[in-house]
Order: structure tokens, then sequence, then C-alpha cells
């Protein structure tokens, strides 16, 4: 399996507090991803670059959650790879069945036998 990138994700319904939180730490919004599941969730990705040039990210989604989620963001290069991997490491899908494809990616959110979370996501590419 191949990991493209690996951070941490934040789904809040206070997400505007969230990102100034990570704003002023010195992280910038790099893009947003809005209307995700045909609902009013909206993700914004943010990167901060220090002084040695070691850069990090983190994702802040906001969605009607009963309480922040603190999650893993994984993206690959083959979902359904992945997914098979956790599956047979007995992690479930936190949408059921449902896989959602905003156009640009395909992602779910699993979670692990014992609690935690892992947003597993593919960029869709154009193939040559």
């Amino acid at each position: 399996m191949t990991i493209t990138s690996f951070n941490p994700l934040i789904v809040t319904k206070d997400a505007e507090a969230t990102i100034a939180l990570f704003e002023a730490l010195g992280f910038k919004r790099r893009h947003t991803k809005t209307g995700i599941n045909d609902n009013d969730i909206t993700s914004v990705r943010m990167r901060y670059e220090g002084e040695d040039g070691k850069v990090f990210h983190v994702d802040v989604t906001s969605a009607p959650v009963p309480q922040d989620i603190t999650s893993v963001k994984m993206n690959v290069r083959d979902f359904e790879e992945a997914m098979k991997l956790f599956e047979e490491k007995g992690f479930t899908n936190m949408q059921g069945e449902k896989i959602t494809n905003t156009g640009s990616s395909i992602a779910t959110m699993v979670k692990s036998p014992s609690g935690y979370t892992v947003s597993v996501s593919e960029h869709i590419r154009e193939h040559e």
C-alpha cells in the first residue's frame, strides 16, 4: 500500500475557532472543499512551514458532530487496497457502506476495534 500523506484531522462543529487557533500557530489555509456528502460539510487543508523548511499539515472539517473527533487523515494511491487492509484488521466504515465521492477524491472514516479513527482517501487522478 502506498501512503501519499499522513496528518491530523479535526472534525468539529466550530471549525472557524479551530482554524483561527492553527493560524495563530503559523498555519495557512491551503485549500477548501465544500458541500461534502451533499451537506454543509466543509474541509480546510492547512499548512505550516518552519524556518528550517519542515512542513506540517492539519485538516479541519466543519460538520454537525455531537463532539469533536480527532483522527488521522491518510491519503493513499489505492483506496480499495487500503480499505481491505483496514477491514481485515477489524476496522469498520463509520458511514456504513457509504463512500464519499467529492469528484476529486473518494474517502471514508474507519474506526478501529479499540475506538480510534482513520480518514482514508484517494485523490482521483487522470490516468494516462
